[in-house]
């Protein structure tokens, strides 16, 4: 068990949490509440012989479950390397980050005190409301290689870098500020079918006017939308363009890039997280993880910005 003042320091420090101490204490207090009420709600579920309460106490408490969590999450520490650091056995801390992690990836991505985003409608109406460009990408997480003659083995080849992965569509704002992280997909999917399985055209259509930057991988979805879907200009001369022609293109494509940027450096930050640099564990926590880191670096990007607000 790590002692209060072991405990304070790894708090205090954001090389190893990655979040600023006063993030943490809010976590602490908002996600505290919610684990103890699943906790005790599945204790009373099942029948049972004694009370609630009776036998023995947990030697891992609640922040250093969540401590944890942040720090797995954070430099992909082994379940091992960290029941040894907090002096308690491998399948406590395998479960303590089981009820954790999905609890942050809940939240949804916090763009301002009282105002969170969890879902990708929620993201076009408050974009729509702000008068605010959305920016999407997709980004992929290396997973292990499924087992040999496992039903559906090959969806998760990435026809980009060969390799098996999983994919999830990126949302920021202009700024590059996270406002989603869609559930993981196999990467085989491709980043214009992704955004169609999740009602990126059909939000965009029916709803409020948003400008949507992407990359060449959506080209097709601005013709669906209306033009909401800003994608970079064909090359209608595929040899031996016009000199004026190409000077044109490439002062479009230049001009489409510097603004649609800033979406890879919000995935950088999600890929500093070392989770999701290369994924060992199992590919069905991919979309919790995606989602909770999120869910965390907006947390720590409004509370920065509110920081400097104040200041």
């Amino acid at each position: 068990m790590v002692g209060n003042r072991a405990r304070a320091a790894i708090i205090r420090s954001q090389r190893i949490m990655g979040l600023a101490p006063g993030v943490v204490a809010e976590l602490v207090a908002e996600i505290g509440p919610l684990w103890h009420e699943r906790h005790q709600a599945a204790l009373t579920a099942r029948s049972r012989r004694r009370a609630v309460g009776a036998g023995a106490k947990h030697k891992l408490v609640f922040v250093d479950r969540l401590l944890a969590t942040l720090v797995h999450l954070r430099h992909g520490a082994t379940h091992d390397v960290l029941a040894c650091w907090f002096g308690v056995d491998r399948s406590t801390i395998t479960r303590a980050i089981g009820e954790v992690r999905p609890l942050l990836a809940e939240r949804g991505c916090i763009v301002a005190p009282g105002l969170r985003l969890r879902t990708l409608a929620e993201v076009i109406d408050h974009l729509g409301s702000d008068g605010q460009t959305g920016i999407i990408d997709g980004t992929e997480v290396r997973v292990r290689r499924p087992a040999a003659g496992r039903k559906g083995r090959e969806k998760f080849i990435s026809g980009k870098n060969k390799q098996n992965a999983v994919k999830s569509m990126v949302v920021t704002d202009a700024d590059g500020r996270l406002l989603f992280c869609s559930p993981a997909e196999p990467a085989s999917c491709a980043d214009i079918t992704h955004a169609r399985k999740l009602g990126l055209v059909k939000l965009l259509v029916n709803g409020p006017a948003v400008e949507i930057l992407a990359d060449a991988g959506y080209q097709g979805l601005g013709a669906q939308t209306g033009g909401r879907v800003v994608t970079p200009p064909h090359r209608k001369f595929k040899k031996n363009p016009p000199e004026w022609y190409a000077e044109m293109h490439e002062r479009q494509r230049k001009a489409h890039s510097s603004r649609r940027i800033r979406v890879e450096h919000g995935i950088g930050h999600l890929k500093n997280w070392r989770a999701l640099a290369r994924h060992h564990g199992r590919r069905e926590h991919m979309s919790d993880i995606i989602r909770a880191i999120a869910g965390l670096l907006s947390h720590q990007q409004t509370a920065t910005l509110a920081g400097n607000l104040h200041m």
